[in-house]
């Protein structure tokens, strides 16, 4: 399989996980998938009243620099993980 197929495999099957990641691991997969579907975070930083919001930019603007592959192998990989621990 291409990483193309891999990826949107990835992206099913994190939807059949039994078990609740964590916060951290939620972060990572959303900033993975921005970065892979995006690229780099050049959004405005939520502002101070947007928390959740605010987590999710910082995640996802932590992965400025990685390739749109590299981030889709990093969530494959993460989805992979997570398959096997919360299956």
């Amino acid at each position: 399989m291409s990483l193309d197929q891999t990826f949107e495999q990835a992206l099913a099957d994190v939807k059949t996980l039994t078990k609740r990641p964590s916060d951290a691991q939620f972060l990572d997969l959303y900033a993975y998938f921005k970065q892979a579907t995006e690229g780099d975070n050049n959004t405005s930083k939520p502002g101070m009243f947007d928390m959740k919001g605010q987590f999710k930019w910082k995640a996802w603007k932590d992965k400025s620099g990685l390739s749109k592959d590299q981030a889709k192998q990093k969530y494959v990989d993460l989805v992979n993980g997570l398959l096997q621990t919360h299956k």
